[in-house]
């Protein structure tokens, strides 16, 4: 048995991705990107958030679908609040302000996946607008 696929493919490790601190008991293990892959046309990773943390409302310059894979989620979709469960997931087109943040007492975790390979991130309050994962993209923070 392989223990890695021929490239161009990519197997993930999880424990041996370095996190991306958000700041505010938000981190991010970036998956598959323009980091790791010259061909990938999607970005995806997960993102874990502690009890009572959640990032600032923002948009992207690309789709962006995001399953619930542990906790309590809440969504805010363009000034809409949705509670959601893990196996839940959602999809928001580019251009539409959205955040993520939990409202349980545990670690909510969440993958998300971009369609595209430059992917900002502009955020709805300020019009600032970023890389993603860059060292300006931070804004973790506790949402109460």
């Amino acid at each position: 048995m392989c223990t890695e696929p021929a490239p161009p493919n990519l197997l993930i490790h999880p424990d041996e991705v370095e996190r991306f601190d958000r700041g505010g008991g938000v981190a991010t293990l970036p998956y598959v990107g323009k980091w790791n892959s010259a061909t990938a046309v999607i970005t995806t990773g997960q993102t874990v958030f502690q009890p009572g943390t959640g990032l600032p409302v923002h948009s992207h310059n690309v789709e962006e679908s995001v399953l619930i894979l542990e906790g309590e989620a809440t969504a805010e979709i363009d000034g809409e609040l949705f509670d959601l469960e893990p196996g839940q997931a959602t999809w928001v087109p580019a251009g539409v302000p959205h955040r993520f943040f939990n409202r349980g007492e545990g670690v909510m975790r969440i993958y998300w996946v971009y369609g595209g390979r430059d992917v900002t991130r502009t955020i709805t309050a300020t019009g600032e607008t970023f890389a993603h994962l860059s060292e300006h993209d931070k804004g973790g923070a506790p949402t109460a």
